[in-house]
């Protein structure tokens, strides 16, 4: 039901933003350049809106969004329920699942840092 519910959502979404493209495209543009700021992707030299903007609302964004929102529904923890098996990247560069770190009844310490 959730994953219907989002793809009501999504779609919707993406047929209103597609339409205001067609029919405000400088409007638009200024909108999702916008919300380039917000997310600091401006500060990206390399940042092009033609290169990337015009895809967006396109068939391939919807599928990306849905892949994304349909994986976040798997990551969801809820307290007195078992944690979520949420994919991890090592090292490596390798996907793994964080129940693959498990060891016998050995309880598993995530530990999360950030460098600036």
């Amino acid at each position: 039901l959730q994953k219907i519910l989002i793809l009501l959502h999504v779609t919707t979404c993406v047929v209103v933003g597609k339409t205001l493209m067609l029919l405000f495209p400088n409007a638009m543009k200024r909108h999702i350049l916008k919300q380039g700021e917000k997310s600091r992707m401006n500060e990206n030299p390399k940042f092009s809106y033609e290169n990337w903007g015009p895809t967006f609302f396109s068939f391939k964004y919807l599928l990306f969004v849905l892949k994304v929102k349909w994986r976040r529904l798997e990551d969801e923890a809820y307290e007195g329920y078992p944690a979520p098996n949420t994919p991890v990247v090592t090292f490596n560069g390798d996907i793994r699942h964080l129940f693959d770190f498990m060891q016998d009844n050995r309880p598993l310490i995530l530990n999360f840092g950030s460098c600036t």
